[in-house]
């Protein structure tokens, strides 16, 4: 399927999204909210996709931000529903029981780097820049840069980077724990694809039951709440056929043989 905003292809059992609009540095409209709203619908209804990567075509920008053009026409009524929209869409994808990577490959900055950080891991390349600059628009983040940063890295760095809308390169991000990895530019997409290899790999239920127990914080931080979670879904993968065929593989020393169920 062909979308307008970005490029969608299906490779080995995991999804790689392009974000197409390279002219714009790959800035966030309407458009490319919808055309990433079906593409998690169509991941979401899928049986044989195992892992999810986000990148941005060209090598300038991941996405450099919402289109300012199509920004600059809100008002108080229409920014609180853009804003809601564009929320919706990267929860979406917060959402998704499989892991979602971005491959950060330029700016990241705004909705941009709203956009990586509702993925559940980040990896960067050297050139790579983060923030959050709204405030020199006179708005503040609206794509929950506000709550997933502060998560993040605490909020007193949060509070630092929003209020003053600097920018941050690729190293000082993985040092604050904004990002898992940096790589160089050309390595970007080979070590992340290396990556999601490794995790197709592994018992696909498995690695479902995992994020969906990590993701589990979102809704519950109460660790009692949480262990209990974690506790029914151990229970349910102990009865699937794969972790038969991990338990029997290690005690015969052989690599174990998954099929997802």
């Amino acid at each position: 399927m062909s979308y307008e905003t970005l490029i969608y292809e299906k490779r080995k059992n995991y999804a790689l999204v392009t974000l197409n609009r390279p002219e714009k540095l790959n800035a966030l409209n309407k458009q490319l909210f919808d055309d990433l709203d079906s593409v998690i619908s169509i991941i979401e209804n899928s049986s044989d996709i195992y892992a999810m990567i986000i990148t941005g075509s060209g090598e300038k920008a991941f996405a450099a931000g919402a289109d300012i053009k199509e920004l600059n026409a809100s008002d108080a009524s229409t920014g609180e529903r853009f804003s809601q929209y564009g929320s919706k869409v990267m929860e979406r994808l917060e959402k998704l029981n499989i892991p979602v990577i971005a491959a950060v490959n330029g700016f990241a900055l705004g909705g941009g780097c709203e956009l990586a950080m509702s993925c559940h891991i980040r990896f960067a390349s050297e050139n790579a820049k983060f923030g959050q600059p709204e405030v020199n628009l006179g708005i503040l983040p609206g794509y929950g840069g506000t709550q997933r940063l502060t998560r993040l890295v605490g909020k007193a760095v949060a509070m630092e980077l929003i209020i003053s809308g600097n920018m941050i390169n690729a190293d000082e991000a993985y040092r604050l724990g904004l990002i898992n990895h940096v790589y160089p530019q050309s390595e970007l997409m080979q070590k992340t694809e290396e990556f999601v290899n490794l995790i197709l790999s592994k018992a696909p239920l498995a690695v479902k039951a995992s994020v969906e127990a990590i993701n589990y914080i979102d809704k519950n931080n109460d660790l009692s709440s949480g262990l209990a979670f974690e506790s029914k879904l151990f229970g349910k993968t102990c009865g699937t056929s794969d972790f038969k065929e991990g338990t029997i593989a290690f005690l015969e020393k052989r690599k174990p043989n998954f099929i997802g169920k």
